[in-house]
């Protein structure tokens, strides 16, 4: 598995874990803001230089992200923040290997099924893949248009997005949807005393609002909060908010892991 490194060789060691489909240049925006700190920004299996990897599973993506932490973080301990499909694995992670966790950020975690997912079968998501990627693969106009209204993504990542778009596969495409449709509050988590920040954004889809309200009641060391952005922000948009929001973003992760007062944005469930 591919992973990106930098940081003070002292320093506490923060991992980030991106979302199904794209890969470790989402978390640009974070690198940046946090130079003080030990950064490892893996590519998952089957995404990015991972891609290699496969298949993409969250249990697999789990027991790799937990030797990272175990062989490369610094003490063997770090933080860990993941978003959408990171977050399931944030979120998976806990109760297998709560001692190679010192905080914990799970931001879009979705543990209940969207409407209608049980009519979705690998064989339909791959069929999609080869209708609606395969032949656009290089039409800029197409790619951009999923970037904007499908991803949220800002158009200053456009060639990491496009290079992920020309390398998406129907299995891999598969593999995200099955895993992250299937995915459900993992079993013991009542005994995780992992302290865990779990958020949304306020306009996210309802399902995933309410995920945010299972893991929280789930987690004894869990706080709760919906994400009320300054801005008007799409679905999507809101979404993958640490491209769109990346300030609110980092001050949030920043004041999570330091343990102080969180950003007024943040809105108690």
């Amino acid at each position: 598995m591919y992973v990106y490194e930098n940081g003070p060789v002292s320093a506490p060691t923060i991992v980030f874990l991106h979302g199904g489909g794209g890969s470790g240049w989402m978390w640009q925006p974070q690198v940046g803001a946090f130079t003080d700190f030990h950064i490892l920004i893996p590519d998952l299996p089957e995404h990015g230089q991972s891609a290699d990897v496969k298949p993409f599973s969250i249990q697999d993506s789990v027991m790799q992200v937990a030797e990272l932490i175990r062989i490369r973080a610094h003490g063997s301990k770090a933080y860990v923040v993941g978003l959408s499909e990171g977050a399931q694995i944030t979120l998976a992670l806990l109760p297998q290997a709560p001692e190679l966790v010192e905080r914990a950020i799970v931001s879009s975690a979705l543990v209940r099924p969207l409407p209608g997912a049980n009519l979705i079968s690998p064989g339909l998501i791959a069929f999609s893949v080869k209708c609606f990627v395969e032949p656009f693969k290089n039409m800029d106009w197409w790619i951009r248009l999923n970037m904007k209204y499908s991803a949220g993504v800002p158009e200053a990542y456009y060639p990491q997005f496009k290079r992920d778009f020309q390398n998406l596969t129907g299995d891999l495409f598969a593999h995200v949807m099955v895993e992250n449709q299937r995915f459900r509050l993992p079993e013991e988590l009542q005994r995780v005393t992992v302290p865990t920040l779990v958020v949304a954004g306020k306009k996210e889809y309802g399902v995933m609002r309410q995920s945010v309200r299972d893991i929280t009641h789930a987690l004894p060391c869990a706080k709760g909060s919906l994400v009320v952005h300054t801005r008007k922000l799409s679905l999507a948009e809101e979404h993958n908010w640490n491209m769109t929001a990346p300030d609110l973003f980092n001050q949030l992760v920043r004041a999570w892991i330091t343990n102080e007062p969180l950003p007024t944005e943040l809105q108690p469930l």
